[in-house]
């Protein structure tokens, strides 16, 4: 099986059933730890087959990481992997990143992209300021956000260079912003 198919069609639908069952009371904090812990293994098995697809020079630069506040990383680490095996150079700074850590990241590695997640609506603001510093600065890196409180709205609000609700679309957005001029 393609290892795409094993995530977009097994690891990701059944967080789907472990998430409705904690919506629901039928799991609890451990059970959801534990269902995540096993889908980092499955990624970790799957990303060596995702990457090697991906020979050559890369196409460019992502800085990525969940905005400051959040610590949730599972759509990070999926977007991080689709993107490294479509071709681009990760730089993955982990979970609650501080705006000014992503500028410094982008400086430091010429990055082309800075990608931001947020799980929590209360990390938003920290997507925007980390926008806003990206911006002002000389750096020429471009920002997109993602994650489940986010929409295309609100990317456009912040003035984020794209926005995408998942990790195909995110690939496609990085894809069409590095082949752009600035």
């Amino acid at each position: 099986l393609d290892p795409k198919t094993l995530i977009f069609k097994g690891l990701i639908p059944g967080m789907d059933v472990v998430g409705e069952k904690f919506r629901r009371n039928e799991y609890y904090v451990p059970q959801v730890l534990l269902s995540a812990r096993a889908m980092y293994a499955g990624l970790d098995l799957l990303r060596p087959l995702i990457t090697a697809a991906s020979a050559g020079g890369y196409l460019g630069t992502v800085v990525i990481g969940t905005a400051q506040g959040d610590l949730h990383d599972i759509g990070k680490n999926l977007v991080a992997m689709m993107l490294e095996g479509a071709g681009f150079r990760i730089v993955d700074l982990g979970v609650d990143v501080s705006p000014g850590r992503f500028l410094e990241a982008a400086e430091g590695n010429g990055a082309h992209l800075v990608a931001m997640s947020s799980l929590l609506t209360t990390t938003m603001p920290a997507m925007e300021e980390t926008v806003a510093l990206i911006r002002e600065s000389k750096v020429s890196a471009r920002a997109i956000v993602g994650g489940a409180p986010v929409n295309r709205e609100f990317a456009g609000r912040i003035h984020a260079d794209g926005y995408s609700s998942d990790a195909v679309g995110a690939v496609e957005l990085a894809k069409g912003l590095v082949a752009a001029p600035a």
